[in-house]
């Protein structure tokens, strides 16, 4: 299961709103076959393990143990249900990691391989399996994307200089592990006055793989059709007070200013299919998603040698809980939880 779990990572940011999922074809202690869904639309890990296996050892599918780190589906989507295949194949035994929450699964698939007279067994590294899509998990159980903070302050707390000034802060390397970080998330979210100021592309071209949906919260529509947020090269969605309008590769997406921001931006990414969103200022933005205790986890890179004085100040976090640090050069990046919630998914 552990291979599963490694095999499955590999489609991070390329299988999106699928989860990742690998599976392992094992005859009397040996792996002969072995696969992961490596991109939306495309063959999911259990055909991809079946087709891995060599014509020397495809007389041995029959008695083998295909391990899977989540539920196989039983529905027609944009592939074939996985069930049908290991029981056309006839794998005498199943091992699943963890059971697929998403309504057009949920047992379903189990329930499919034990009417076949499969031996499943079910919830090894569960935990794990689980964390391993806790973006897709969120989006199901709760209804929401999965939200992650991320800002970068100085070593006196200062996000900024406050002069309309822009202030690098983190390091080459940090910036390429951000980069990093908005591949694997389906959207990037900013607020007005960092749009304007910043003027950021919120791409991911500084790492290989896809670019998130860009967000911004332009309430007034004041923001100048010049800011690279703009350029078309990327699709753009603006949050909005005045129109409702879908384009190809900008959209605007009208909230009510009476109601709660935070749940009409939810409802909005639901209905885009959107699971999970890393926001990245200001902080004003990220104080809103801290203050309605909307988010999961938060990712804070401080430098350690960079002093500011005054300036704008960071976020205050809250309900937090600290899980991992780490040091690049000058940069420190703690990585937190939201204490309240208690897991990440």
């Amino acid at each position: 299961m552990q291979r599963c779990l490694q095999l499955a990572a590999m489609g991070a940011g390329a299988v999106a709103p699928n989860p990742m999922v690998g599976a392992v074809l094992v005859y009397n202690g040996r792996i002969i076959g072995e696969g992961f869904h490596q991109k939306y639309g495309e063959a999911h890990a259990e055909v991809n393990c079946i087709n891995n296996v060599a014509e020397a050892d495809k007389t041995f599918i029959e008695k083998c143990t295909m391990y899977v780190s989540l539920e196989p589906c039983a529905h027609f989507g944009k592939t074939p249900p996985c069930a049908d295949l290991i029981i056309s194949h006839k794998i005498p035994n199943v091992v699943i990691g963890c059971r697929d929450s998403f309504a057009a699964v949920d047992g379903k698939g189990i329930e499919r391989l034990k009417a076949a007279s499969v031996q499943v067994t079910l919830g090894i590294l569960e935990d794990e399996c689980r964390e391993l899509n806790k973006r897709f998990f969120t989006f199901h159980e709760k209804q929401r994307p999965y939200i992650i903070l991320k800002w970068a302050q100085s070593s006196d707390g200062k996000i900024g200089a406050g002069n309309g000034e822009r202030v690098f802060i983190s390091n080459e390397f940090t910036n390429k592990l951000i980069h990093k970080w908005r591949a694997e998330e389906a959207a990037i979210m900013v607020g007005t006055n960092t749009a304007l100021l910043d003027d950021p592309a919120l791409t991911a071209r500084l790492w290989p793989g896809n670019n998130p949906v860009r967000l911004v919260v332009d309430m007034d529509l004041k923001l100048p059709s010049s800011l690279k947020l703009f350029d078309g090269t990327f699709k753009t969605i603006v949050f909005n007070q005045h129109k409702e309008e879908m384009g190809e590769m900008l959209s605007f997406c009208k909230v009510d200013k009476d109601e709660k921001f935070i749940p009409q931006i939810f409802n909005a990414l639901n209905k885009l299919q959107l699971q999970s969103v890393i926001i990245e200022g200001g902080a004003k933005l990220l104080q809103s998603f801290i203050d309605e205790n909307t988010w999961d986890e938060v990712r804070v890179i401080s430098n350690e040698e960079l002093i500011i004085g005054s300036g704008l100040s960071a976020p205050v976090l809250k309900n937090s809980s600290l899980f991992e640090e780490r040091t690049i050069k000058n940069d420190t990046i703690s990585f937190y939880r939201n204490a309240v919630i208690n897991k990440m998914y």
